[in-house]
């Protein structure tokens, strides 16, 4: 019998970590498969579990000899830090804001709220790199090797450096030994090699410098921050790092930014933004410059006795008198159902550096121009310099209820045939408002899913090429996409319009560009359908040739194929700012694209809280997806006995349909609608004639109906 990893560490009561260090110590001798893999055989638990009782027990404490140690997020000193108020914070969330599937962190500092909603979808951001490599680690959904990383923190904490580099020629003897600064230098530039020849990932990169950033501050000869170190001072702590234990099966859609909050929230949406903003004319840059130094990396030139770095770029105007004008905007480009501000009452209680910046009766006067305002209190210690008497300090929370504001409505950014962006307005007020799962079922170009007010939504379809560029566009960052497209249209000499407009291309808007782009395109269509791996440029190219075929239509033969001809436009401005919107929206939410065929979803999954909204190929009609048999009448009676399914388990569902098209009538649904007759068909104003497959009978009008149980 063979076992996982998680599996063998469970049954010998250790945590994965040890178990990674007895196979990298070869405690026993490990089996390995043809792709090199580790094979946890029964043979290699029993050896396993009597090496521990012969070398690791102590009889009595029956406590494992770890070599090594580990931190958890909150394994850090910091100004402000929120975590003895996390169960006052958590309480009032979940007391007081229901359906919350998407939180937003935009001062996230350590990141502590942000473990505390770790079952959710996270959005984190801080203006400190220090802080935002910290939160790749804690938080994102990356796999990464945990053996590696224990081998790694191993190999460094064992190391003897006897060379100087940037760390001990700028810092040695000041907040660290002449020793800890070459071995904290030598660390942090191997780390950075390793990633650069890909040895590391992304999330390995940033545990591994969490790892050294939490080292370096528990030893740092300071009082807590950086400021100031203590001269003269005998140097008895010393570099250890330690093995870092995120939260596993974290959200696949977590997020982490490193910028300016403000430039930050007009382009992200969630349900709940929490707000932790600097509260006195304290910089956190001043504060945590070291770390900040050795994070970035950059080797800075470093100035006066707290050799400080240039950090004008970091500076908060929350800090300054600036901060309330600051503020006022911030919640003014908020789009979320609730959002909670901590803010403490220190206004006139400390010194002039410890009050507060932005006053209550402005807290109040912003807060409830976005909707209703409720404050909830908790005593906290406050932290002070010493000079300051601050008594009967209180950390609130300003929980602000928005008012209901309808989702900004954009289109998808692929052109896909029965797209219902026109039919918004009319089904969108149809759907409930209280749903706490959305699945968009045979979401195609995901028109509807993008716009209905839930963060937390499915789109499934079984079209493996659309759910695949989806899932490419949610992947790659909106540079990575947007550096490619315009790298790939240069290559294969295509037009671009929005830059050289038409004449430089000898063509007329009414024409078109089809003359110009037919011989790159058909290059790339070559290039594209002779390629063997569905990898990220795979998906990228086929998006480009979606822009620039045809109709825009996504279409591939039986032999797999994409056989469109070229079209009359290219990557125009609308595109650009279709494909823009599209990657924000599905960034920032708690988003899955699901190539499935819906007959294999299993609805225990759900509860009738969610709603199903389902958009078949019409049975009666002829389009790009629905060719070669794509939607028989066997799919419309099995889709339909889905759907009664549905209702037998409380599930809610909207079905978009036709009834009648091009003098055809669909029998099966009609009698479906005559035996469910408490479901109800509301018909809907719209047509497809301004569609590649036009109706020459203008009176003979498609008749488009919504049906729902609910």
């Amino acid at each position: 019998m063979n076992y996982t990893a998680t599996q063998i560490a469970k049954k010998l009561d250790i945590s994965r970590s040890y178990l990674y260090y007895l196979k990298n110590i070869k405690a026993v001798e490990i089996e390995k498969n043809e792709h090199g893999k580790t094979i946890w055989t029964e043979a290699i638990y029993k050896q396993l579990k009597e090496y521990i009782k012969k070398n690791h027990r102590n009889e009595h404490e029956k406590e494992l000899k770890v070599p090594y140690k580990t931190i958890t997020i909150n394994n850090r000193r910091y100004l402000g830090n929120k975590y003895k108020l996390l169960t006052f914070i958590t309480k009032i969330v979940q007391t007081e804001c229901k359906n919350i599937n998407t939180i937003a962190d935009i001062f996230a500092g350590t990141g502590a709220v942000s473990s505390a909603f770790t079952d959710k979808k996270l959005i984190t951001n801080d203006i400190m790199y220090s802080n935002y490599i910290c939160h790749v680690a804690w938080f994102s959904s990356q796999k990464y090797s945990e053996e590696k990383i224990i081998s790694l923190i191993m190999k460094y904490n064992n190391v003897s450096v006897d060379e100087d580099n940037y760390m001990s020629q700028n810092f040695a003897n000041t907040y660290f030994s002449l020793e800890d600064c070459r071995k904290i230098g030598f660390i942090r530039e191997d780390i950075e090699k390793r990633f650069k020849i890909e040895e590391i990932n992304t999330r390995e990169r940033a545990l591994l410098i969490t790892s050294l950033l939490y080292a370096m501050d528990k030893i740092a000869n300071t009082c807590g921050h950086y400021d100031a170190y203590r001269q003269g001072i005998k140097f008895e702590k010393h570099l250890e790092l330690s093995v870092p234990q995120p939260v596993q099966n974290l959200n696949d859609n977590n997020i982490c930014y490193n910028i300016d909050a403000n430039e930050l929230v007009p382009n992200i949406e969630a349900d709940l933004v929490y707000i932790d903003p600097p509260y006195n004319s304290r910089q956190y840059c001043d504060a945590y410059h070291l770390l900040e130094n050795v994070a970035r990396w950059t080797k800075p030139d470093v100035f006066g006795i707290a050799k400080k770095m240039d950090r004008t770029t970091l500076k908060s105007e929350y800090c300054t008198q600036k901060a309330t004008s600051a503020f006022e905007k911030l919640i003014s480009s908020i789009q979320a159902k609730y959002i909670i501000l901590s803010y403490n009452n220190m206004a006139e209680k400390g010194n002039d550096r410890s009050n507060a910046k932005i006053s209550d009766e402005d807290i109040l006067r912003i807060l409830q121009k976005k909707g209703t305002v409720k404050i909830f209190c908790e005593d906290y210690k406050a932290f002070s310099t010493g000079k300051s008497d601050i008594k009967e300090n209180q950390e609130r929370l300003f929980l602000c209820i928005c008012y209901e504001t309808e989702k900004k409505l954009i289109p998808s950014a692929l052109n896909y045939t029965g797209g219902k962006f026109k039919l918004l307005p009319q089904i969108l007020p149809l759907f409930p408002q209280d749903a706490d799962k959305v699945v968009d079922l045979f979401c195609g170009g995901c028109n509807v899913g993008i716009n209905i007010n839930c963060n937390k939504i499915q789109f499934v379809d079984s079209n493996e090429y659309l759910i695949g560029l989806l899932n490419t566009l949610k992947k790659l960052s909106k540079n990575e996409i947007f550096t490619w497209i315009f790298h790939a249209i240069q290559k294969y000499n295509l037009s671009l319009v929005s830059k050289n407009g038409y004449e430089y291309y000898n063509c007329e808007s009414s024409k078109g560009l089809g003359n110009y782009n037919k011989e790159g395109f058909n290059k790339l269509k070559k290039d594209f359908n002779s390629k063997k791996e569905k990898d990220d440029e795979y998906y990228l190219m086929l998006y480009l040739l979606i822009v620039y075929s045809f109709n825009n239509q996504l279409r591939f033969n039986q032999k797999g194929d994409f056989n469109l001809p070229v079209g009359k436009r290219d990557f125009n401005s609308k595109m650009q700012g279709k494909l823009e919107n599209f990657i924000d929206r599905i960034k920032n939410s708690d988003y899955e694209f699901i190539n499935m065929d819906f007959r294999n979803i299993n609805l225990d999954d759900y509860t009738n809280k969610s709603f199903f909204y389902v958009d078949p190929p019409y049975l009666i009609t002829c389009a790009t997806y629905n060719e070669q048999n794509g939607w028989t009448e066997k799919d419309e009676y099995d889709l339909l006995s889905y759907l009664e399914e549905l209702d037998k388990r409380n599930i809610r569902f909207a079905l978009s349909n036709v009834l009648e098209s091009k003098g055809n009538t669909n029998i099966i649904l009609t009698d479906w609608i005559k035996k469910n007759k408490k479901f109800r068909v509301i018909p809907l104003n719209y047509n497809y004639s301004n569609s590649n497959y036009h109706i020459k009978q203008r009176d003979n009008v498609t008749k488009e109906i919504l049906i729902i149980n609910y």
